[in-house]
């Protein structure tokens, strides 16, 4: 994977990896996170972590994915809750990655491959 990316491109590629997730999100019947042009401040800072997560760890496993995800959360101050409510930062997804439902392991591994797709240069064809 590419380190040197511009901060532009690492918030392209956030803003397509937040709408991919809201597109998942849609189809499983789920409500979906704001639009990117909505979204505030922190869920940018969330896609942009992710990013550079995946930059920095490209072999990583899915559950890391998540753990990184989880410990951003808890150090903003984040706690499990039966609701996610940003007031109250609550969120009912701060569990260890084998106790997330299917669908949501799925959306790990959606975000994964899609930062490392648009990440990874093609080879010469």
């Amino acid at each position: 994977m590419s380190s040197n990316l511009s901060e532009s491109e690492i918030m392209r590629i956030a803003r397509v990896m937040h709408e991919a997730v809201r597109a998942f999100q849609a189809s499983l019947g789920q409500p979906a996170v704001a639009h990117w042009n909505k979204a505030p401040k922190w869920m940018h800072t969330a896609s942009r972590d992710a990013v550079m997560f995946r930059v920095n760890n490209p072999d990583a496993p899915a559950s890391a994915q998540h753990d990184q995800w989880m410990d951003s959360k808890v150090k903003d101050g984040w706690k499990f809750g039966p609701e996610k409510d940003a007031r109250k930062k609550t969120h009912p997804l701060l569990v260890p990655y084998n106790d997330l439902p299917y669908e949501e392991r799925q959306k790990d591994a959606l975000v994964g491959a899609i930062i490392t797709s648009l990440t990874t240069p093609l080879p010469n064809a």
